[in-house]
């Protein structure tokens, strides 16, 4: 999932215990995580565009009313333009490169991909908007990317869905490119939606989304009827995976800070990959675990966590 460091309404939470935040950080967790498996269910059936397409509308039809309710409409006439393009970036792109790796290698090899969102980040906050790195984070990012190289050299073989593993190197790209985009609009989301509230921006993304994906996914659609099934997982995709998770996500950011709240990146995979091994018959092989730590340690030290942690 998207990480969108959105710096309004933080909040000093240095009262605030870890059993006042920690049931919330889990449930969070347990979404994005379980997002992989209802997005693969409604993939069978929908195709990747119409299932990023589904996901994308059922979530903003639920985050619609909560922005209004909150007295937000202004912002988001004045804001429109700006969100609908990072809309693109921060689900849009994402879920069709998603639903595409999903329809090819397994959810757990998926999410611990997801993992790299971070570092994409700090390297196009670079770039784009001259955030510093230093040495540690510099290595972060080598070992983080040395991670990927791990999984790609060793982990397709044992989990890829496709009988002669032809599009395995394919859909692992697909989930790179995707946290590729979360790099992006989460840049361009500090640079022109700073100040902007976030129900504002997180609606206004997935409107965006669902009008830029809209002609893909008529042109795209099924020729056969999804079942109740696909159906099923696509909305509680959208309502619970999306639009109830960003909640929570801004939720805790208000509540416990950035740093903490961006730890739920490392325990996503964890839920993932037990919800696919449980309800999938996935595997977990032994260089996913070398390649995601590997992954995890780099991104820890890209984005500064670690540095944080100590001061």
């Amino acid at each position: 999932m998207s990480i969108d460091l959105n710096p309004r309404s933080l909040k000093n939470s240095s009262a605030l215990t870890w059993q006042q935040w920690l049931p919330e950080f889990v449930l969070l967790a347990m979404l994005w995580g379980s997002s992989f498996l209802f997005m693969r269910e409604g993939v069978r059936e929908f195709g990747p565009a119409a299932t990023a397409w589904v996901r994308v509308t059922s979530a903003a039809l639920m985050l619609t009313p909560l922005m209004l309710w909150r007295g937000e409409l202004p912002a988001f006439k004045r804001t429109w333009k700006q969100t609908f393009v990072a809309g693109l970036f921060n689900a849009g792109l994402p879920f069709v490169f998603y639903a595409f790796a999903l329809s090819h290698i397994s959810t757990g090899l998926s999410s611990i991909l997801n993992a790299t969102t971070p570092l994409f980040g700090a390297l196009i906050a670079w770039l784009w908007l001259g955030d510093k790195l230093n040495a540690p984070r510099i290595a972060g990012l080598a070992i983080g990317f040395g991670g990927v190289v791990v999984l790609a050299s060793h982990a397709p073989s044992g989990l890829s869905l496709d009988a002669h593993n032809t599009n395995s190197g394919a859909a692992m790209l697909a989930c790179l490119a995707a946290t590729f985009c979360y790099g992006i609009a989460g840049s361009m989301i500090k640079r022109h939606l700073s100040d902007v509230p976030a129900t504002v921006t997180t609606t206004g993304s997935l409107w965006g989304c669902t009008l830029l994906i809209a002609p893909f996914a008529v042109a795209a659609w099924p020729e056969q009827t999804p079942s109740l099934h696909a159906w099923g997982a696509m909305l509680i995709s959208g309502s619970l995976c999306t639009a109830v998770a960003y909640v929570l996500y801004f939720r805790l950011m208000t509540r416990t800070g950035p740093a903490h709240a961006m730890t739920v990146t490392y325990l996503i995979p964890v839920f993932a990959n037990l919800i696919g091994i449980v309800w999938l018959d996935e595997v977990f092989t032994p260089w996913m675990m070398v390649g995601g730590a590997i992954i995890l340690l780099g991104t820890a030290l890209a984005s500064g966590l670690i540095g944080r942690a100590k001061n």
